[in-house]
Parts: structure tokens; C-alpha cells; sequence
């Protein structure tokens, strides 16, 4: 299953319907050891997932590519309302290099890292046994979200939709 993302002026939304309850979706997002099963694109492993959820607390994940490449990513905890919604901020500051250039073109090659933050909002949402999760991502710029937009974000998050969909079917 492939879901369509939602495009603003500075918001990319993903959202997806999973046949569970919202508490077993809960669990997945804020859980390390069942969030490591399922984040990231199809092919992806996360052989480091830490979280300390809590507001202040800081998550860092570490997805590792098909071809051994690390692509860590990690934020704070900026709001929890349990079953209800995550909002956290997102910090790419950690990719490599050759990332950064990828992702931001118009930089002069080598320059160094672009300090991007994103704000990532996660809303639950269950009606009859079956929970919407619904995934925004505010970017500082239209240019940052057409660049990550460009590079797959929203192929990856699919991957991680239907990663979290198997997983549900497990537990």
C-alpha cells in the first residue's frame, strides 16, 4: 500500500489507517525495540534506535542502508499526549558529508553541513478499532521539503508504513 502525501507551503503529511488499536500503535512509536522494526525505508535496519520519551527527552536512531551506509537522524521530545500525539524535532546534523551536499544542491560543495531542523508531528486518531496515525513534517523552507521530497522522504515513509503494518500483524 502507497499513501499520497498531503504537500503545503512548508508541510509534507503522511497518513496511513492501520486495522489496530491505538494503544499497539503507541507502543510502536515510543517503544525502541519495536520501533527498530519498523522505521526507516523497505531494505533498512536501525542497529541503534534509543528513546527517551519523555518532553525534553532525546531519540536517536541510526537506519543502516542495504549497502552498509548509516543514515543517523535524532531530535527532542517537545510534546507527548499519550495515545494522542508526539511532537518532536528532527536533526539531519549527523548525515554524512556527501548527504548534505546531495540534499541541498545549491550549497557550494564541501561547505558543510546544513544545520536543518524539522518539527515532526505524529497524531493518533482511533474510530472503531482501526487508528489513523498521521505523520507532518514542517520544513524551515519550501527548498528544504522539495529537497528531501527529491531524495525519497516520502518513498521511505511508506516503506516504514508498510514495516509497521507487518509489524502489527505480529503482535
Amino acid at each position: 500500500m502507497t499513501t499520497q502525501p498531503a504537500v503545503s507551503e512548508f508541510d509534507i503529511v503522511l497518513k496511513r489507517t492501520y486495522d489496530a488499536p491505538v494503544g499497539m500503535l503507541w507502543r510502536a512509536w515510543t517503544d525502541p525495540e519495536q520501533m527498530k522494526q519498523w522505521w526507516g525505508p523497505e531494505g533498512f535496519t536501525n542497529p541503534v534506535c534509543d528513546l527517551d520519551v519523555r518532553v525534553g527527552g532525546a531519540w536517536r536512531i541510526v537506519m543502516r542502508g542495504p549497502d552498509g551506509t548509516d543514515y543517523p537522524v535524532k531530535g527532542i521530545y517537545r510534546e507527548i499526549v499519550p495515545n494522542r500525539r508526539l511532537v518532536m524535532t528532527d536533526s539531519v546534523a549527523e548525515q554524512s558529508q556527501d548527504w548534505h551536499d546531495l540534499v541541498n544542491a545549491s550549497r557550494p560543495e564541501g561547505s558543510g553541513k546544513s544545520p536543518a531542523e524539522y518539527l515532526i508531528t505524529v497524531t493518533f486518531d482511533e474510530k472503531n478499532g482501526k487508528t489513523t496515525v498521521s505523520v507532518r513534517t514542517h520544513f524551515n523552507s519550501a527548498a528544504d521539503r522539495d529537497a528531501l521530497m527529491e531524495i525519497g522522504m516520502s518513498e521511505g515513509w511508506n516503506g516504514s508504513f508498510n514495516k509497521l503494518t507487518d509489524l502489527l500483524k505480529t503482535s
